[in-house]
């Protein structure tokens, strides 16, 4: 029953906020355009390195492509479901708007993301949908009912990766009032995500695998649909780095919280 009244609640919310932005359809129409030609534009700049070369480290053109399809579709849940946590540094934190979410008998994380739904997200799933059904086709990748359970859950755990990374920098405003520039710099490290992890120096490696760990949000998962990693280490390290960051960033949060001072007066 819990559960059913968080999914009302959220629907609610979600209803109310896509009520005003179709107040301002062109923005949104706009907005959603930008993020096609954005994914556009990176799938170009493959196309043109891989007229001059046949693989990069091994990896051929269709094989990064279904890399690059995977990494928009955690990518864009992330971007559709948790936007609202780039807002909580300046407009929430700062502004004293916080103080509603405690307020409310409900939990202030639900509250804050199910108040902000973004539908010019769709422009990355879709583009991540095509580029991976193309790229399936080309690499003749069978699906049997397990890969497609292990992609579901890949596509799951990434999202949580990407929401748990930007909640742990979100929550840094409870201190220092105004995060974004750090969540800007954080979030461009997703755009290694989009390639073979192993084109990289070892340092840059370390990073996006361990600690911004990105790389577990597309690169060892869709590895491993390209027999290229075992099952347990691409799977099972993306689902466990998945666990590791939601309760890290769950429970930085909450000493956040703890931290909120209010505007004053």
């Amino acid at each position: 029953m819990k559960i059913q009244r968080f999914f009302k609640i959220y629907s609610i919310f979600t209803s109310q906020y896509l009520k005003r932005i179709m107040e301002y359809r062109f923005d949104f129409i706009t907005g959603l355009i930008g993020f096609f030609f954005i994914q556009i534009i990176g799938i170009l700049f493959i196309q043109v390195v891989f007229e001059q070369i046949p693989d990069i480290n091994g990896w051929s053109y269709y094989e990064i492509l279904f890399i690059y399809g995977f990494a928009q579709i955690p990518r864009g849940l992330d971007h559709l479901l948790t936007d609202n946590l780039w807002f909580l540094s300046f407009n929430i934190v700062v502004k004293g708007e916080f103080d509603r979410y405690l307020l409310r008998p409900i939990n202030p994380l639900f509250q804050l993301l199910s108040e902000v739904f973004q539908p010019d997200a769709f422009g990355e799933l879709i583009v991540g949908i095509v580029l991976l059904s193309i790229s399936i086709v080309k690499l003749n990748i069978s699906f049997s009912i397990l890969n497609i359970f292990l992609l579901i859950i890949s596509i799951i755990a990434g999202t949580v990766i990407y929401a748990s990374i930007k909640l742990i920098f979100a929550s840094l405003s409870f201190w220092f009032k105004d995060s974004r520039s750090v969540m800007h710099m954080v979030y461009s490290v997703s755009d290694f995500a989009k390639y073979p992890v192993t084109i990289y120096g070892k340092v840059v490696q370390f990073i996006i695998c361990y600690i911004i760990p990105f790389g577990f949000t597309a690169f060892f998962p869709a590895a491993y649909f390209v027999n290229k990693l075992p099952v347990l280490f691409a799977i099972g390290g993306t689902v466990m780095m998945s666990l590791i960051f939601a309760c890290l960033s769950y429970w930085i949060w909450l000493q956040g919280i703890n931290k909120y001072e209010s505007a004053g007066s």
